[in-house]
This record gives structure tokens, sequence and C-alpha cells, in this order.
């Protein structure tokens, strides 16, 4: 974080963040230890409360497998050069089931790789179109519903934009 582009909140910086701020966004971190982005987040505290809110739900309160998520999550930071995304994310992918190979894929055409499933495919299409394009071809929606239903369509397209807003906050401020 040496070439962050705004000085982090530190355990001293004035003024403090509400407790039940501080308590809920550690929460959301292996250890209770916050990471970069948590810092720069708490330069606004009403940011900061309405990312870990957002974030928090769509990392652990969606339908859609969580090793779909996190490979959509690995993907958006592929195309956007998140590099600090992919590290945090890479471990999670990993434990929720993705493989060492599978994330070497995403790195290049995944799509052409004979390594993904059908749903993974189709994921990795919302998230290759909505990333790059901001349109989404209406036949892939269209495969989304046939394979995960309404439901976990709208929250794998809104896993999508939210990394997307993720990596172009970290990216913006060199985190």
């Amino acid at each position: 974080m040496n070439d962050v582009r705004v000085t982090p909140w530190h355990d001293d910086s004035l003024p403090a963040p509400p407790p039940e701020l501080l308590a809920g966004m550690k929460a959301r971190r292996p250890g209770g230890e916050l990471i970069g982005i948590d810092r720069v987040l708490l330069r606004s505290f009403p940011l900061a409360e309405g990312w870990n809110g957002l974030l928090g739900r769509v990392r652990a309160e969606f339908d859609l497998d969580l090793e779909y998520r996190e490979l959509i999550m690995l993907r958006v930071a592929v195309l956007n050069r998140a590099d600090f995304e992919w590290g945090v994310h890479h471990p999670a992918y990993l434990q929720a089931g993705g493989t060492e190979e599978k994330s070497e894929a995403l790195k290049g055409y995944a799509t052409e790789s004979g390594l993904f499933n059908e749903e993974e495919r189709a994921l990795i299409a919302l998230t290759d179109q909505s990333t790059q394009h901001v349109d989404v071809d209406p036949g892939v929606i269209n495969e989304l519903n046939r394979l995960f239903g309404e439901a976990k369509t709208v929250e794998a397209v809104a896993t999508v934009a939210a990394y997307n807003m993720v990596s172009r906050f970290l990216v913006a401020l060199a985190i």
C-alpha cells in the first residue's frame, strides 16, 4: 500500500469511525484484520458502511454458489487489472472449490479452455461482456436463466457489477 493515492485510515486517525462500523468491517475479514481497501474506505464512513453491507451480502448471502461468485470476482480482477482484488479472491476461490488450473485459465481466453463446465462458461461470458462492453447479449442472460433460474441470474449479474465497482475503486486509488 505504499503507492496508494490517498492516505489510508489508521487506528489513531481522527475522526474515529463508529465502533459498530469498525466491528462490522473486521467481522468480514479473516482474523478480524482490516485490509488495504478497508482502510481507504474508512476515509468516508458513509461509503464504508454501505460498501460493507453490499459486499458482505454478495460474499455471504447470495444463493449462487460461492465458487461461481469467486470465479466471477477473479475474472473481473483479470479484465480490470486489479491485482489486489486477485490477491484477496484467489485463495477464496480455491477454498470454495476452484482449482489452480482454472485460476490460471481465467487469466487468458477462459471460455476457450476445456476446463470449465457449461455453468462456468456462461458466467465467464456474462462477466466478459458486462465488464468489457457493459451490454450483455440477451442469449447470455437466457442461458443463465436456463442454467440457474432468475434469482441466481440476478445474483450473477449483481456480482459482476459489484466487483467491477470494487476493481475500479482499487485501480483508481492504486490499492
